[in-house]
Formats: C-alpha cells, structure tokens, sequence
C-alpha cells in the first residue's frame, strides 16, 4: 500500500484529506506556502454530502455552532428595504442561505485541528520541482531538500501552481463574466441577521453578510468580460473598485470606506477549472485545483469536503495507486460536472445592467421566494447531482 502521501496545501480539501489519510493509517505531510494556518476568509456552506462527510468525522455539530448565524437572504432596494427574501426553512430544503452558514476559516479551522493529531504540517514552503521516481514521487521544496513520496495530492486553489508544473496548459478555464472582491468591514447596529444583496445599474452587486464575530462581511461584483483584473496588485484593484462603485448606491460609501482599512481583502475574476483528467502517474488533484466550480455555483466547499474524503478512502481501498485515482474521479467525475453546470448566462440574469433589468430580476425573486414555488424547486431538483456513495470509502461507521 502507498502508505507515505504528501498534500500540498492545507485548504479545506487539504485538511480534510488529511484527516482521513491519517485515520486510515497512512504517513502524511501537508505542506502549506502560508507562514502558518490561515484562518480568515468569507462566507462558504456545507450541503448534502458534504454534511454527511462532516458528520462521519464527528464535526457536523460543531460546524452548526460555529455558523455565522445567517437566517436568509434578501434583494434589497436602494433604502435597504427587501423587495423578495428567502428565509431558512426546512420544509424547503436549502436556499441561497444554507442550514450550514460558516466561515472558510472557522471550518478549515476545525478541521484542522483534529487533522495535525494524524499527519505532520510544514507551513511557509511549496513544492517547486515533481519527478516520478520509480514507484514513487521525488519532491523538491522551496525551503531545500528532496523527499519521496508514495503519492503527491495537489489540494490548492484556482490558480494552483503545483498543477500548472504537473498539468502544464491542460486547464481549459471557463471564464464566468462576473468580477468579486471580498472583504470585511466593521458591523453596524442596522446590520440584520440577512444576506443583504443589492443591485446596481452598470452590472454591479453589492451584499452584506452576517457574521459571528462582530464584523460584517462585504462583497462587490461587477458583472463583466475578464481582462486580466486578478494579476494587478491589492492598490489598484481596491483604486479600480472605488471608481467603479463610487455612485451605486445604498451603502456604497460604507463599503468603500471600509474597503480602505479592511485586512483580508480577496479579489479574483470567476473561472471554473476544467481538467480532463485529475490524475497522472503518481500525482492527482482535488477540490479547486481539480474542478473549481465557483462561488455561484453554491456547491464548492461540498465538493471540497466530499473529494476529499472520496479519494482518501479510494487510496485506502487499494494497493493500486492507479487504480484508486481512477476510482475516485469515477466517483467524483459526475458530481463535479453537475455542480459546474452554472449557466453563463446566470450572472447576467443575476446582475443587470438596467433599471428595468433590476425591477425584473426583483420581480422574478419575489415570485421564487413564496413557499409553494420554494417546495415545487425543491422536488423537481431533490437528488439530481450524482452525489457518491460515501459508505463504500469510509464504511458504515464513519
């Protein structure tokens, strides 16, 4: 059996892996770029299988305790009073606000913790050169030295560069038309317990999100074609968002201001990754750096969570490191694909670029957000994304 695994990133796919790697026994070694455990970062939820996994490593509870206490979205006009809300309701199953509302690093947080009992992190070095050596991998790392491994899990972001040194040109991005730029900013007293989403003419989205730690969680989006937005450096993309949001409205000037002195400022032009294969010789993929669906399509950290599990109890499967690569894109293959079947056209529809466009797509969310349409989605969607079988790769204890 391959028995000593490297993962390169320690992202919620990285953790999560090695968390069950470590429980199936296996010697592993995650390495992280950061100097050390990130924890910040914004909004993510956790669906479907992906609680079910949380729920066999014994987290889910305190996933649900860690939440950031969201209790619905609502479109919201430019006085800030709600035009169609969609609230928490079980009877309808999971909207734009999910049962498991919490933030990226409260979750990688609590994977992490129980996941370094299992497997030995190395934070503020990257792999910079991958051989295969024979029946193994020969790794080279920024911080100097080799080291072989049974089999490398590349479990870093969109832009992954591990990928790019192993998988050189195969990614085939599909740009998504939609820019976003995540931040926080100090709360206010009229700050709800609502995803506030506000729409602007030009194309433009501005939205508020609760949290549990006293802040309160921004987002801009500017509905537009890509052009390289995502390489300037931190000045100019926040010089660039001030120009453009400067007349949208509603609390704009809030979020501009708090722009200026926010410290995890995040902003990235919206592509999926879209690879043919995950896997080559002893080296695969997961989570973003394997499928990155994006954040519309509502499904990410699931697929995270879930990859991960699937290809740790495929490794544990088998001797045939081949062949458990093979079995878990067999597995995933099929949830990865519906989960990135966002139409293009949905930021469009979701960010207009008119008056009228906006008092449509207002008009349309009202008519969504009454139950009896609620409950009539939920049935006709109800089990449709080829979700994988869990209990044949952690068995039925968990």
């Amino acid at each position: 059996m391959a028995r000593r695994i490297l993962i390169t990133g320690a992202s919620i796919a990285g953790n999560t892996a090695a968390w069950w790697l470590g429980r199936h026994g296996f010697d592993v070694t995650v390495v992280e770029r950061a100097p050390a455990f990130r924890d910040g970062g914004q909004n993510v939820d956790v669906r479907g299988v992906g609680r079910e996994a949380l729920r066999r490593m014994g987290l889910e509870r305190a996933a649900l305790d860690a939440g950031t206490g969201e209790e619905g979205t609502a479109w919201v006009d430019d006085r800030g009073r709600a035009v169609a809300r969609f609230g928490l309701d079980g009877s309808t199953g999971d909207g734009p606000t999910a049962e498991m509302e919490i933030l990226r690093g409260d979750l990688a947080g609590l994977l992490y913790a129980p996941a370094r009992e299992r497997a030995q992190y190395r934070f503020g070095d990257h792999v910079t050169r991958i051989d295969a050596a024979g029946e193994g991998v020969r790794v080279g790392f920024a911080g100097g030295g080799t080291e072989r491994y049974d089999a490398v899990i590349v479990a870093e972001g969109v832009g992954s560069a591990t990928r790019e040194r192993v998988f050189p040109g195969e990614n085939a991005p599909r740009w998504m038309g939609l820019t976003i730029a995540y931040f926080t900013i100090p709360r206010t007293p009229d700050d709800d317990r609502d995803w506030r989403w506000f729409n602007a003419t030009g194309g433009r989205g501005l939205s508020l999100r609760p949290d549990r730690h006293g802040t309160t969680r921004a987002m801009l989006m500017l509905r537009q074609p890509p052009g390289g937005e995502q390489d300037w450096d931190a000045a100019r993309q926040k010089a660039y968002l001030r120009a453009r949001f400067a007349d949208a409205g509603w609390q704009a000037g809030r979020v501009l201001a708090g722009l200026e002195a926010t410290d995890d400022f995040y902003f990235d032009v919206l592509r999926q990754v879209r690879m043919k294969r995950w896997s080559t010789g002893r080296v695969v993929l997961t989570g973003d750096a394997a499928w990155c669906a994006t954040p519309l399509a509502g499904i990410g950290t699931t697929l995270a969570i879930t990859g991960a599990t699937v290809l740790a109890g495929a490794l544990a499967r088998t001797d045939d490191v081949a062949a458990a690569f093979a079995d878990y894109e067999g597995a995933m293959r099929p949830f990865v694909e519906a989960g990135q079947g966002v139409p293009t056209i949905a930021p469009k529809l979701m960010n207009p670029r008119t008056r009228l466009g906006i008092r449509l797509l207002h008009g349309a969310l009202r008519i969504a957000s009454r139950p009896a349409v609620r409950r009539l989605s939920a049935k006709l969607f109800t089990g449709r994304a080829a979700e994988p079988d869990l209990a044949r790769y952690v068995g039925s204890s968990g």
